[in-house]
């Protein structure tokens, strides 16, 4: 069986998805957050697109996902939208939009969906956001789960440690995993467990599950792109492999460029009109 893009399907679904695991195909999924990277990732035959709220790490400069606001989200997902032909868009709805109040959560969602475009949601949690999940299901949105290292409640935490390690912590993820299943979410975002749980967990789900730090035993993988294209080297997690050094490509090329202006080189004879 090819591991390449089905070059046969137009457009990518929640159904497509659902395919892919049926038959044993592996999900790719990267984050996207303006139209220029979203577009190449799109055209190389990503199958998922995520706007996720670390977008208020790598592009706002912020410490954790947090203070990133509906608008900002918004935002990032109509510039990928934009771009895409052929991936499934899913946008993060960001922290203090969904959390303890359903009415709310669904306003999020709906917001997202009518002004960017967006294909699906993705919210973090389980049992504690059962009603919120619910309520944005009623109205006939997308949502993807995420369990596990949820960036969201860092300060619950108070660690980027790996999760799940014990058996009531274990337990209680995969409680919340047949749960999100149950509720109605097309996806599973596991970020950061044991390589071994990850594996029960998708191996009892019939819904697809995408890890991060979470083993090879998932149906799919993401990664932040800027981590794996190397733009980002002060983030270097056990689980992020670099396929590329962007870092120091582009620093060579503005310093070529510098040196090319003070020079007086750029522009020569042919580059001008």
């Amino acid at each position: 069986m090819s591991s390449f893009p089905d070059i046969e399907i137009k457009k990518i679904t929640t159904h497509q998805l659902q395919e892919m695991k049926n038959r044993g195909e592996k999900i790719s999924m990267l984050t996207a957050y303006d139209f220029s990277l979203a577009k190449i990732l799109d055209s190389s035959g990503i199958d998922v697109l995520l706007v996720g709220d670390s977008a208020s790490n790598v592009i706002h400069g912020h410490e954790t996902t947090l203070p990133i606001t509906l608008d900002q989200m918004i935002s990032h997902a109509s510039s990928v939208v934009r771009a895409v032909r052929r991936a499934l868009v899913v946008v993060d709805i960001p922290f203090g939009s969904y959390q303890g109040n359903s009415s709310e959560a669904l306003r999020s969602a709906i917001r997202i969906m009518k002004e960017s475009g967006a294909h699906a949601v993705k919210v973090e949690g389980g049992a504690e956001i059962k009603e919120s999940i619910t309520r944005i299901l009623s109205a006939g949105v997308p949502v993807m789960g995420h369990l596990g290292l949820t960036p969201q409640s860092i300060y619950k935490f108070g660690t980027y440690n790996v999760r799940a390690k014990d058996e009531a912590e274990a337990n209680k993820l995969i409680e919340d995993a047949h749960l999100l299943e149950q509720l109605g979410c097309f996806g599973l975002v596991l970020e950061k467990i044991p390589a071994s749980l990850t594996k029960k967990v998708a191996s009892n789900l019939k819904i697809p599950v995408i890890g991060i730090g979470a083993g090879p035993d998932a149906d799919g993988q993401v990664l932040v792109s800027h981590d794996m294209l190397g733009i980002n080297n002060e983030f270097q997690p056990r689980f992020l492999r670099k396929y590329a050094n962007l870092n120091d490509v582009i620093s060579n090329a503005v310093r070529n460029y510098i040196k090319d202006v003070k020079m007086e080189d750029f522009p020569n004879n042919n580059e001008c009109y």
